[in-house]
C-alpha cells in the first residue's frame, strides 16, 4: 500500500475507514488513488519535493479519447483532493473542494481549461516569490501541518467532519 494512504489512515485513526480504495495507474508514481469516506470521495496524490523551485509538484489528469493527456472534468473530480506531503519529519495535507479547484481553474468545466499539474506551498515554505506566495494564501485555507500531532477539529472540517471532534493524538511513526 502507499505511504500516503497510510498516513491518511493513521491521520484518520480509528475515526473512519477508507473504502473502496482503487488505485489510478496512470499517476501512480505519485501514489495517485481514488476512494470513499463516509459519503464523500476523495482523489489522493503524493507531492513531490523538486531540487531547484520552493513547493512541492503534484500531477493528476487522464488520458482522453485520442489518449492523450488531459486535466480532470468538474463532472468526473471526486469531492475532494488530497495531497499529502511526506518530506522527512515534514508531514501534511493539503484537502481542496473541487468547487475550490474549480474556481482556481485546476479542473475543467465548460470554458475553463484546467490544469494537468500545481506546486502547493505548506505553510513551513517561506521567502517565496509573489507568485508563490499568492499561491501558499488560498492554500493555507485547505493546509493541515501533521508534522507532530493531528489537530482532529481542523481534520474534521477539511475532510467534511468524516469523525468526531476529539483530542489532538500523535501520529503514529
Amino acid at each position: 500500500m502507499f505511504e500516503s494512504i497510510k498516513f491518511t489512515r493513521d491521520v484518520l485513526e480509528e475515526h473512519h475507514t477508507i473504502q473502496d480504495l482503487n488505485i489510478e495507474p496512470l499517476n501512480i508514481e505519485y501514489e495517485s488513488c481514488y476512494f470513499r469516506l463516509a459519503n464523500h470521495t476523495y482523489r489522493s496524490r503524493r507531492a513531490k519535493k523538486t531540487p531547484n523551485k520552493k513547493g512541492y509538484f503534484v500531477v493528476f489528469w487522464v488520458k482522453d479519447e485520442n489518449n492523450k493527456n488531459r486535466p480532470y472534468t468538474y463532472g468526473e473530480s471526486a469531492d475532494k483532493l488530497i495531497i499529502t506531503i511526506m518530506d522527512a519529519a515534514k508531514k501534511g495535507q493539503f484537502i481542496i473542494p473541487k468547487e475550490v479547484l474549480l474556481k482556481k481553474h485546476i479542473i475543467s468545466h465548460n470554458n475553463i481549461k484546467g490544469k494537468m499539474a500545481m506546486r502547493v506551498y505548506p505553510s513551513w515554505e517561506e521567502n517565496l516569490n509573489k507568485t508563490a506566495t499568492q499561491t501558499q494564501n488560498w492554500q493555507q485555507d485547505y493546509f493541515i501541518d501533521l508534522s507532530d500531532s493531528v489537530d482532529s477539529q481542523n481534520i474534521a472540517k477539511l475532510y467534511q467532519k468524516v469523525f468526531k471532534n476529539k483530542k489532538n493524538h500523535p501520529i503514529r511513526k
